[in-house]
């Protein structure tokens, strides 16, 4: 056995993904340093849980390869960092569409292809934190990504879509809430009726939907509810919980008794106000992170999950999205953490393919096939010694960290509880996973040792990484990319 996860059920039947008012879909996204391989998530993960729509932040290739002749519907995504060559260059745009689309579509000389359905240009390119660096080159790389798609005669079959960040919205003013809220009268909030798009997005919006109308392309839109709770004063997480019972609040006519109806109006007002009110939409990634902090927990996670299923399953929404995509299938250690510890705990399945926790979708209870005959290494662990002379240890908890994924260590994580010396414990595990189990990589100044008892403590997993293939560099030593740990984690580690 290598997960130590206790035994779970979750209900994921297929007919859900055809009766619900608007289809559901999973981001999957790959960076991991050991990720789960391509071939083992389509048939292990998406088939055997009759999973029909992805959303890929790239167009990686060992993936595209691997849905090639499934019928799962996918989003092929274009990084940020192109955005300028394409916007730039028609030539580049096509070139791109030739090796990233064409070449794995059905037809296109793999197998019997990719059923790509739309090409997303960016990962949401106008996020505020972003300034101008990408805003300037979304259009144009649109533009010329369809220019691309018209030579490759695939307008009729492929759509070109921008997913968008939730900020491109703002609000004439922080609003009181009247007195007919059943939150308090004193409390504030942005109201959906006084929305609209940023002010310095005026220009690139009205141009980005006049692109999208004439193509016949959806509006798609991130929600990140978890983010929101996180920065409202006002509101009980029974609200984006879906929680029957949670404080509504009132805006004129409309009462909105949990998030997501108070999002999409506020998307159909700003549309409504630039005057493309009947514009279809998508979600591009909603969700709700397991780990990393304060809330995020598998048991929230998974009152989230069944209240946003049974809400898109209900007649209650305003404007039904054409299709919502969860964030995500799998987490990803490798993700950037500069916006919050979160950010590498967003899978319906652990790394390794296992399922987290429970959904009731009302259809009755049937267990989510989890990844099989997945290829570990050995059980082997790396912790501290306890007989050496651990004053000095904390420069090496430090590297360790800076070089692995301390994530769940974090304030509120699983594994915030363990003490010392487990936190030292398992950064020197998760350093010694991510670096294949080499014998150097628990070295630590002779501070580590290497064990086959597993270290686990309840909810805390110490886990063993995947077998996976790396190349090796000059020196014989396999590449990996590591993420340098924020200064946010670093504050929170330094309790110890």
């Amino acid at each position: 056995m290598r997960s130590n996860h206790r035994p779970v059920i979750l209900l994921l039947l297929s007919p859900l993904l055809f009766s619900l008012t608007t289809a559901l879909g999973f981001n999957w996204g790959t960076s991991s340093s050991h990720p789960l391989p391509p071939s083992k998530v389509v048939t292990g993960l998406l088939r055997a849980n009759n999973i029909t729509k992805v959303k890929l932040a790239d167009a990686n290739a060992d993936v595209l390869e691997s849905l090639s002749g499934t019928g799962i519907s996918v989003i092929v995504g274009v990084p940020n960092e192109m955005l300028e060559t394409l916007n730039s260059s028609k030539k580049a745009a096509e070139s791109w569409v030739h090796d990233n689309v064409t070449r794995y579509f059905s037809g296109g000389g793999v197998g019997s292809g990719v059923r790509i359905e739309y090409i997303a240009i960016g990962d949401e390119p106008f996020l505020l934190s972003y300034g101008q660096q990408f805003q300037p080159f979304v259009i144009g790389a649109a533009m010329n990504i369809q220019l691309a798609l018209i030579t490759a005669k695939l307008t009729n079959k492929i759509k070109v879509i921008v997913p968008c960040s939730f900020d491109v919205f703002e609000y004439n003013s922080t609003n009181v809430l009247n007195s007919n809220s059943t939150v308090n009268s004193s409390s504030t909030i942005p109201l959906p009726s006084k929305a609209h798009f940023r002010n310095d997005l005026n220009k690139t919006i009205t141009e980005l939907l006049f692109f999208l109308k004439k193509q016949g392309s959806p509006f798609v839109v991130d929600f990140n509810p978890f983010s929101s709770f996180q920065q409202s004063k006002n509101l009980s997480i029974d609200y984006f919980l879906f929680h029957p019972k949670a404080r509504a609040i009132t805006d004129g006519h409309n009462k909105y008794n949990n998030f997501f109806d108070a999002s999409i109006d506020t998307m159909v007002t700003s549309l409504s106000k630039t005057g493309f009110g009947e514009m279809e939409i998508i979600i591009g990634r909603i969700g709700w992170p397991t780990d990393g902090a304060i809330n995020a927990t598998t048991a929230i996670a998974e009152k989230f999950m069944k209240g946003l299923v049974d809400h898109l399953h209900s007649k209650d929404i305003k404007k039904h999205p054409l299709e919502t995509y969860i964030f995500s299938l799998l987490d990803e250690d490798q993700r950037s953490i500069t916006t919050g510890n979160i950010e590498r705990h967003w899978g319906l399945f652990t790394f390794d393919g296992q399922a987290k926790y429970n959904v009731d979708l009302g259809q009755g209870s049937k267990e989510l096939v989890n990844a099989h005959n997945v290829d570990y290494l050995p059980s082997k662990w790396c912790v501290v010694n306890n007989n050496k002379d651990l004053s000095n240890v904390s420069a090496s908890f430090m590297d360790a960290c800076s070089n692995a994924d301390c994530t769940a260590l974090s304030p509120g994580g699983s594994c915030a509880g363990v003490g010392w010396p487990g936190n030292i414990s398992y950064a020197f595990n998760s350093y010694y996973q991510q670096h294949d189990q080499r014998g150097d990589s628990c070295d630590f100044g002779g501070l580590g040792l290497i064990t086959t008892v597993d270290p686990s403590i309840g909810n805390c997993r110490y886990a063993i990484t995947l077998r996976t293939s790396f190349a090796p560099d000059k020196d014989g030593r396999l590449v990996r990319w590591t993420m340098v740990l924020s200064v946010s984690t670093f504050l929170a580690f330094t309790w110890f």
